[in-house]
């Protein structure tokens, strides 16, 4: 028998962001299947909404792969899939698989010899990489800094070296509500004529993208508390 399609299928970042993230072929993707692995169900129920569902949501078979349950077999993910069936795989914001657990749902398809295809949509990396003016021929994300003050500082030093050696873009993020201290080891710690890009909000009505030496920023600075933001290093 053959198996079914995991499609992965992009979320909105923001709220009120639903006209910049859909596109037909999603739309079309999303009435033909009945089936989705999410990390957030209300999320991703709240998406399926927005996108112009026309299946009733009662209809709906839903995985939860949230953080309660990544450590859980994940057979049951795949049933439907074996037996032929199209799934969708939903991150709760962004790109599934792009800095986010669905990752080990692909691995884990492949491994079963599941097609998986990648539906276009919005990556906060992608776009802020896109909006910074730095280089996207080499670049380098590497999530979450550590939350220890003294070796954040390391690590900001480290990859504004490798900026330099290399040409190389750094991207990394922190949790929303420790932005403000993240920015602020920054500042305190590269050179003045360090580029920094602060992207915040991406595709919100809120959003901003900003690049300036670290200089500059030193002389007005944003406040970032609870922002979804990609911060991006560069010495060109």
């Amino acid at each position: 028998m053959p198996t079914g399609t995991l499609y992965l299928i992009p979320v909105p970042l923001a709220e009120n962001a639903s006209a910049k993230s859909f596109t037909p072929y999603l739309i079309n993707t999303i009435n033909a299947i009945i089936e989705y692995i999410v990390e957030n169900e209300k999320t991703a129920r709240r998406f399926l909404k927005e996108a112009g569902l026309k299946t009733s949501q009662s209809e709906l078979i839903i995985h939860d792969y949230g953080k309660h349950n990544r450590n859980t077999s994940l057979k049951e993910f795949f049933t439907g899939l074996l037996y032929g069936k199209d799934v969708g795989l939903m991150s709760e914001a962004g790109c599934p698989g792009v800095a986010d657990p669905g990752a080990d749902i692909v691995a884990e398809a492949h491994r079963l010899n599941i097609r998986v295809v990648p539906l276009v949509g919005p990556s906060s990396i992608l776009l802020a990489l896109m909006a910074s003016g730095f280089s996207g021929q080499s670049f380098t994300f590497h999530g979450y800094l550590p939350i220890d003050k003294a070796d954040r500082s390391r690590k900001i030093k480290q990859l504004e070296s490798t900026a330099i050696r290399l040409k190389q873009t750094q991207l990394f993020i922190e949790t929303p509500f420790r932005n403000n201290a993240l920015l602020d080891d920054i500042l305190k710690t590269c050179a003045p004529t360090t580029r920094l890009c602060i992207a915040a909000n991406l595709t919100a009505e809120t959003e901003m993208v900003k690049t300036q030496n670290i200089a500059a920023w030193k002389k007005q600075i944003p406040d970032l508390h609870k922002q979804p933001v990609i911060f991006l290093l560069y010495h060109a």
